[in-house]
Order: structure tokens, then sequence, then C-alpha cells
């Protein structure tokens, strides 16, 4: 007999809530029961720091089983559990309950299917783990228990996903899973959230075999027979073939900050852990291993936790190794001398790195080893940390131990080659080109700058000249076609003193050419004509008298190229659309042949504009020619000399000067757009193009100055405060403690310590008596 329609509906959704359940129930709680599984055969790697016991057992190197599931290490005392057993279900006054109630778990899909409601269970947070039942009825099954360490971690209730799903996150981190928690209250999910960092803070820390062993070998480090029994117990100490299952060292769990700045995207630290061991296992059979290098490098720059690991793992590929001194082995050494030059580990870290490049020299004398090791210790003692990986030309000299060459550019004279390091700062570069170039005896102050086409700016005193060669090289490889590459360049940091510079000396000449780049630079404002006469005593130092088969350089290289562009005719301005309609109409016409038309007339103007920019050239090189012929008889030094006449004749000559908006004008409604003139005894300011001064204030008037944020400069003149937006906060406020510095070298003959550098956030007050006296940032003088 058939059944009724009705009775065929009846059981067709008994059985899809059978299913639905099966799948949505009891598959989440084997879920759960294998999960619990795994961190109970697992949670032998992390031990509590107080529970060690005793280490004359051996600890292998983790390895899997043939099952592929597990993974043990070959100790008994190990393999003993975190997880405390439970009773047979909560009661309402447990006395080991720290906070108690029902939150939604979430299951598969869950809060990302509306019509599928999230299961409720009874959860009770203990001392020692977060544990969930069926109910809160006595005798209720225990359904999952996720044991708290030092190592776990809680996120805070993410509003955005409140505003998604309505619901307010715990999400509590685990060695092998996380409990993904929901309420639809806050203040249930801060308490929650509380309550379970505190928990996690009372643990505490956990240490790995590693630790352990790392502890031991630094406890006998001075009895060599328990050491080599140390070593010979313990492979997890030694060179391994295998792969790498779980990290050395302890990292917490949970995922990490995407928002941290870089390229990269990463996962859990354990996870890059074990991958980073992956990739040394690579150097052993790379024919080029610096490219690998450098990206190892970047990682630990990029996850400064994992850079203990890196050692920790080089120095286990290292000891006893297959084949001591082979290329694999090799590659391993130099991986850790670029390391040694760039991370500094922390201290626990540090001395077992000594000890083991202690016991390679001993146990290897007068073997690559042994350099390396030598090597290392030396870099060890003068590495601080670095802003950017070693370049690919850098990672070439450290494996090979020797000192990079750097070429610095000086203005009027051959460029320099120096020497450096990976420690090497551009103070010392500085004072080495000053005594090299026999400028000692100059009171003037010189630094080295990063020099582009587009942007010029002084390099600090502590900063290393390896970082500046890798920002040219990623430089060089993001922008290879459009700008020449950036070059370091030895010029005038500070003019204290530029009358009384003999004609016949080097600095001369580095002062002329330093104001020929404020000339194209437009930064000598004057008319046209003295540009021009400036362009022609330019060529005459350069070719001497006019010949037709002299070498004529570019015009821009002799006249600034803004004065030529000033005088074209400026572009027509059209009127914003005023309404929709129109905007729309003009919109589906710049679509259609109408957008032809206005982009050939386009290309038709821009062409007309560049054949009258040739032809203002043109005759702008003539009459530059014409005066130049005028110079005849003239020598180079009485050229240069005639030009810094010129020069000198700007009353802002001598100061540096830099772009900035004035945000409360201290001349009443005057420009925004100024320049900021900072010179050895006053500061000015200018409106751009203008020779004289709006405003000028001697240091005796400035009471303060600072950086109020990253983009803006305070200058607290008597009873006012000067606001300056500016991109270059920083240089402006080095170059005034220069200056500030230089003048108390004058007045104060035994100066106290002051500050290294200006505060970021609160302004620097002058002092009312003599200044101290403060070295230059990025400069060297005598």
């Amino acid at each position: 007999m058939p059944f009724p329609g009705g009775l065929w509906w009846l059981l067709c959704c008994r059985r899809g809530f059978t299913l639905l359940r099966r799948d949505y129930g009891e598959a989440e709680r084997e879920a759960d029961g294998e999960a619990e599984e795994e961190e109970e055969e697992a949670s032998f790697e992390l031990r509590a720091q107080g529970d060690q016991g005793s280490l004359e057992v051996s600890l292998s190197q983790p390895t899997r089983s043939s099952s592929g599931s597990e993974r043990s290490l070959l100790v008994a005392e190990e393999m003993r559990s975190l997880i405390v057993e439970k009773g047979p279900g909560p009661v309402e006054d447990d006395p080991d309950a720290l906070v108690k109630g029902w939150l939604q778990r979430e299951m598969r899909g869950c809060m990302k299917t509306p019509w599928i409601r999230p299961r409720k269970y009874w959860f009770v947070l203990t001392p020692d783990s977060l544990d969930y039942y069926s109910s809160n009825e006595k005798g209720a099954r225990r359904l999952g228990s996720l044991v708290l360490t030092s190592l776990c971690s809680v996120l805070w209730p993410d509003k955005q996903l409140y505003k998604e799903t309505g619901y307010w996150s715990v999400t509590v981190f685990g060695r092998k899973h996380c409990y993904r928690l929901y309420t639809e209250h806050l203040n249930e999910a801060v308490r929650w959230v509380c309550a379970v960092q505190k928990v996690i803070d009372s643990k505490a820390p956990v240490q790995t075999p590693t630790q352990l062993l790392m502890h031991d070998v630094e406890e006998h480090r001075d009895s060599p027979e328990v050491l080599e029994q140390i070593y010979r117990c313990n492979p997890i100490l030694r060179y391994t073939s295998g792969p790498l299952y779980a990290p050395l060292l302890p990292f917490p769990y949970g995922s990490l900050d995407q928002s941290a700045p870089g390229p990269r995207s990463y996962t859990t630290l354990r996870d890059e852990a074990v991958k980073l061991f992956n990739s040394l296992q690579q150097l052993e059979s790379e024919r080029d291993p610096v490219p690998l290098m450098q990206g190892v490098l970047q990682t630990c720059l990029d996850l400064p936790p994992l850079v203990d690991e890196i050692y920790c793992q080089l120095v286990k590929q290292t000891t006893e190794p297959p084949a001591p001194g082979g290329q694999g082995d090799l590659h391993y050494w130099q991986l850790l001398t670029c390391m040694s030059c760039t991370f500094l580990p922390s201290p626990p870290v540090l001395r077992f790195l000594r000890f083991h490049l202690d016991r390679t020299e001993n146990r290897f004398p007068a073997s690559e080893m042994a350099k390396y090791a030598c090597f290392i210790r030396e870099a060890l003692g003068k590495t601080k940390g670095r802003e950017c990986v070693p370049s690919l030309e850098e990672i070439l000299v450290l494996m090979q131990r020797q000192e990079m060459i750097c070429t610095v550019h000086c203005p009027g004279a051959p460029a320099c080659s120096v020497a450096i390091s990976s420690h090497t700062t551009a103070e010392e570069v500085a004072q080495e080109l000053v005594s090299r170039l026999g400028l000692s005896q100059s009171p003037n102050l010189f630094a080295l700058y990063e020099q582009s086409r587009r942007r010029e700016q002084p390099v600090g005193s502590a900063t290393l000249l390896a970082d500046v060669l890798t920002r040219f090289e990623n430089l060089a490889g993001e922008d290879r076609e459009q700008d020449p590459p950036c070059r370091l360049c030895f010029k005038h940091y500070g003019f204290l003193d530029t009358d009384n510079v003999p004609r016949d000396s080097l600095e001369f000449a580095l002062l002329f050419e330093q104001a020929h780049e404020m000339v194209l630079r437009g930064y000598v404002p004057t008319s046209e004509e003295t540009l021009q006469t400036l362009a022609a005593l330019r060529l005459q130092s350069l070719n001497s008298d006019f010949s037709t088969h002299a070498p004529f350089p570019r015009l821009e290289e002799l006249f600034p190229p803004h004065v030529l562009h000033a005088r074209l005719p400026p572009p027509p301005h059209r009127p914003p659309a005023k309404c929709r309609g129109a905007r729309l109409r003009a919109g589906l016409l710049a679509g259609g042949l109408w957008g032809q038309a206005l982009a050939k007339q386009r290309a038709e103007r821009d062409q007309r504009l560049r054949g009258r920019l040739r032809e203002e050239g043109a005759s702008t090189m003539a009459a530059i020619v014409e005066k130049w012929k005028l110079l005849q008889g003239m020598g180079r030094p009485e050229a240069m000399a005639a030009y810094m006449a010129l020069v000198r004749e700007w009353p802002g000559f001598g100061s540096t000067l830099f772009d900035v908006d004035l945000q409360a004008s201290p001349v009443g409604c005057g420009p925004q757009r100024l320049w900021l003139g900072i010179g050895a005894k006053a500061v000015s300011l200018y409106k751009p193009g203008d020779p004289e001064p709006l405003d000028s204030f001697c240091y005796g008037r400035i009471s303060s100055f600072g950086a109020s944020d990253s983009c803006t400069f305070r200058l607290s003149v008597e009873d006012r405060d000067l606001l300056f937006e500016t991109s270059q906060v920083e240089e402006i406020a080095q170059l005034l403690n220069t200056y500030l510095a230089s003048a108390g070298t004058k007045r104060l003959p035994q100066p106290q310590e002051p500050p290294t550098s200006p505060p970021t956030s609160e302004p620097t007050v002058l002092p009312q008596g003599p200044w101290q006296h403060q070295p230059p940032v990025g400069s060297s003088h005598s």
C-alpha cells in the first residue's frame, strides 16, 4: 500500500534533519575528539618551566610514525599530557570554574548561512583549560577541552564581524585548533576574553627540549665529557637530513597580523619556522644560494620572533654535519655569517651561538668553518640591527668574508672609492673623506647625501651605508627605466664661513658645484639676464675660451629649466560642469567621436608646446654663447670666482632651503607656499622666486622648535608659534641642531653631554645661556 503524500514529506524531512544532525553535530564532536587526541599526543613539545625533570636521556629529532599522523619524541617523560582529567560533568557550585555560561560555537559555515542557527554549548573556564559540555546538568558529557598555556592567545571581539553577522566573537587559539565562540552581548564577550587572558597570563612559560638542552650545554660547558655525551645522546642538537615538523623554540599560537608592512603574507609563526627549515635544507644543493639567503633574511626582518629560531636551526645544521667543510655545510656557514651582520639574537641564543663558534674552532682549527666562526664572532660584537636586509652584492661579499667598495661622488672632484663593512656608518665615511680630501681645517660642515634627479637628502650620521646601498638596489629594480640610479654624494652640510674659502682649494670647487646645483634647482632667485651670465661663466670654467669644437653641455645643465617652461602659455582652463546632466553629456561625448577629436587636439597642442620650448631653448643658448664669447681670456679660477660673486649677491646664499606650507602666516595675508631658509645665523622665510625675505628670525628670538607630528614642524618665535607642513621635518630639526651645536662649540669650550637628537613629539627648548655642543647629524667637521 503506497504511503500518502504527507507521510512521504514527513519521512523525508525527518531524514533530512537526521543528516543535518549528523553533519553538524556528531561530525563536529568527532572532529573535536580527534583534535583533542592530537593535542594530547603532540603535547610533548612544550613543557612547563618548573617541570623540567632529568635530561640524562636522549631527545631525538621529532619524526612521524608509519601512519603519517603521529609524532613522538623517544622520551617517556616528555609524553606526559598537559590535559587534566575531568570529572563526570559540571555542577553549578564547581569550585574550579572561573567563568561559565552559554556560548555559541562556530560550526561549518554557520556564520555564513543565516538559516542555520549556531549551536549553543555550556562553557566552563578553569585555571587549566576551557571546556564545553552538551548542557549544564550534572553528568553532562564533556564534548571538548582546550588546554591553556602561556602560548595560547585570545582575540578581542571584532566590531566588523558584529555588523555582518550580529554576533560578538571570542576566538581562543590553542596548539592544534581554536575555539571561535559567539554571543549576542558585548559585555559577555568582553568578560570571557578578559577571563581567558588572565588565565593565560598566569601560566608559567613553557620550554622546548632545545631550550632545556641549551641550558644544559651552558651549565656543563667546562666539562668536555658531559658535553660530548649530551650531543651524542640528543640528536635534536645535531644535523639532520629529514624535515622538521615542529619549531625548535616555542611560539604563540594563532595567526599573524596581516596588516604588518611588506608585500608578503605569512601564516603562523610555527608554520613559517618549519618552512624556513625546509628553505635551509635547499641551500645544500643550490648552485646560486644568494637569492634564497636573501629571502630567508627578509622573512626574519618581517617576522623578528623568527630570528632566534633561524639561529638555532643554523647551529643545529652546522653541528656534526655528514661532510664538514663541504659545499652544503659552507652554505650554512655563509648564511650564518649574513645573519650575524644583520640581526642580533637574544642573550640565551647568543650565548649558545658563541659556544658553538668556540667548539667549531677547537674541533676544526685552520679550516673554512673556523674562519667563518671567527668572522661571525667579530660581527656579533658590532651588529646593532638593520633597516634593510643585505643587498645581493653585500651577500656575495659576506660569503667571501670581505669588505664592500662604496663609490661616493664629490662635485668638482673625482669620485672616491671607500671600503665599508656591514657596520660602517655615514659619519665614519664622511670623516674619512674629510681627512682624505684635506678638509680637516675647514670651519664648514660636510655630510653624505642620497642624490637622485627628483630628490636629495642628507644621510643620518648613525645610518648604515649598507642599508643605503640596499635601498638603491631596490629602487633600481622598481624604476629601472624612468630615473637614473641613485648615488651617494659628499657635499657641504652647513655653511658657517663661505667668504674665506681659498679659491685654489678643493673646498672652493665643492662650494662652486653646490652653488651651481642650487641655481639649476631654482633656489637662487635672480633675473634671467643674470642666469644667462652664470651659464656663460659655467661654460668658461668648463671649456675655457669659446670654440666651435668645444663640447656643449645640454641646456638643462647650464640654465634652470623652469625658467623656459614659465615662458610657455598656460593650458586652456575649462570650467567644470555645473550639473549632473552636463557632466553625463561630457562623459558620453568624450567616449565617442568627440573624444577622439579632443585627444587629437591635445596631441597637436602638446606638439606646438614642444616646438615652442625648442625655440625658446635655442634662443636662450644663443644668448648664453654670446655672453660666453665676451669672457675671452678669463681663466677657470677667475670664472669660478665671478660665478660665486654673483650668487653671493642673493642674501639667502648659505642657507638651506626647504619647501613648506605655512599654516599661520606671520605677515598677515602672505602666501602659504614658502621657502624656509636655515642659515648659520638666522632662520628666514622667502616667497619662492623673491630675492628678499618676508621675515627673518635670529636664533636669539627662537625659544623652541620641534615636530608636532610627522608632517608638521613647529617653530616658536618669542610670543608666537609658526607651524609648517613639510615632508622634511626631520631634516629641518637636524640642521637646526647642527647650527646650534656649532654655535655652542665656539661659546662653550667644555660642553656638557647633550641629547643625541631632538624629540619627535615635544619641541626642543633652547637654553637661555650658551648653547651646548651637539655633534651634527649626518655631518663631519673639525
